[in-house]
């Protein structure tokens, strides 16, 4: 099998890089290594950036989302029973940001793609990259009970943290930059409208506390525990007796309560893997860097590595330039440490840690004040969220 460009992972990452490839003239195959069912299920991020929405607009994979999706113009930051909305389109010359699920991303994205894009093969696995320094690199998988070689001019690692693509370059030419944090976020699904129609991110004594929605009736929150939290050792009252305490408000807000679908813990760290380019493989999305969820980052990152390696290859289709491609881990990493320092940002400013001080607190409160009463912080804050531009 050959192809111009082979992907690894049909993540969003990967599919939208197949869609952006295919309105290109550029063909390219997919290899997944889970079935269509498991993809299209995968709970993940839900918080799209401007650039992505008009990023998914311009490839013609945003008729649902247009459709379905939840526009929002700012978030809510409760700290000391205070609340205070930051106005993204006010501070940003219009920019804001839509809610709707990376699960569903994903199924409009298979969609248009098993309809009019190149192949896309579910369960086939990747076993390994080859010849990645050479002009005819090629992946070796596992699909249907036999092994197969897709030969490509690129290989794009869409695979994650876990895939083999970043297996691939060598350890000596690496350099590896993380951080892990001592707490992690539970996370629920509930049958229940959310409680307000923003973001409201908490920062309480007791722990940092999000209430966010995936749609008008079902209601996603998370709670700050401790790292190695089983979500299990919590029961829903307890869960809800919580939340109610952390979002708090003086004007008496209430939290609805409703049924408990689904409970998860995610663990937090910040994780950054240089270069994101070794002669013809290239990194993108979570096979590169990882974000804590804070600054909803971790699926808007991995668009912005896709649009720019499809830039870039196209760049070099119709100029026979390799320019861009050559640039493709700098570009890249410009956005990644901007989007890193942004959630550090935002998680140490909400966050209590295990041993915080007074003195620890008392800065995260000064932080918060200071985008409260300043337009200057309130604005940068807004800019980050509603996302870094697209190189």
């Amino acid at each position: 099998m050959r192809t111009t460009v082979g992907i690894i992972g049909a993540g969003p990452a990967g599919l939208l890089l197949a869609r952006l490839l295919h309105n290109a003239g550029i063909d390219s195959v997919v290899l997944e290594s889970r079935d269509r069912s498991y993809v299209e299920h995968r709970q993940r991020a839900g918080i799209l950036e401007q650039g992505t929405v008009d990023v998914l607009r311009a490839a013609g994979a945003a008729e649902r989302m247009d459709r379905e999706g939840l526009r929002h113009d700012g978030i809510e930051l409760r700290y000391e029973k205070k609340r205070h909305r930051v106005d993204f389109p006010g501070l940003t010359g219009g920019r804001s940001v839509m809610v709707y699920a990376q699960t569903e991303v994903c199924k409009d994205l298979i969609a248009l793609q098993l309809k009019e894009g190149g192949p896309l093969l579910f369960e086939a696995e990747a076993l390994e990259v080859l010849g990645a320094e050479t002009d005819n690199p090629s992946v070796r998988f596992r699909h249907e009970g036999r092994e197969e070689v897709l030969e490509c001019e690129y290989v794009v690692g869409c695979d994650g943290f876990w895939g083999v693509a970043r297996k691939a370059i060598p350890a000596e030419l690496t350099r590896v930059f993380e951080r892990t944090y001592p707490f992690a976020w539970l996370g629920i699904l509930a049958d229940v409208p959310p409680s307000h129609d923003e973001l409201v991110y908490a920062r309480h004594d007791r722990g940092f506390a999000l209430l966010s929605m995936r749609s008008p009736s079902v209601s996603r929150l998370y709670l700050q525990v401790p790292e190695g939290t089983d979500a299990q050792a919590w029961g829903d009252e307890e869960i809800w007796d919580e939340l109610e305490r952390r979002f708090e408000t003086e004007d008496g807000w209430k939290l609805e309560r409703g049924t408990i679908t689904q409970k998860s813990v995610t663990p937090m760290r910040s994780h950054v893997h240089e270069p994101m380019r070794h002669g013809r493989l290239f990194l993108a999305g979570d096979a590169a860097h990882i974000v804590p969820p804070t600054g909803a980052k971790g699926l808007n990152l991995a668009v912005g590595d896709v649009v720019t390696f499809a830039r870039a290859v196209t760049h070099r289709k119709e100029t026979g330039s390799a320019e861009l491609l050559d640039a493709y881990s700098e570009t890249c990493l410009r956005r990644v440490w901007q989007a890193e320092r942004f959630s550090y940002d935002m998680t140490t400013m909400l966050h209590p840690a295990p041993d915080a001080t007074p003195f620890d607190a008392r800065l995260q409160l000064a932080r918060l004040d200071r985008i409260a009463g300043s337009r200057a912080a309130e604005t940068d804050l807004a800019e980050g969220y509603t996302g870094f531009p697209l190189e």
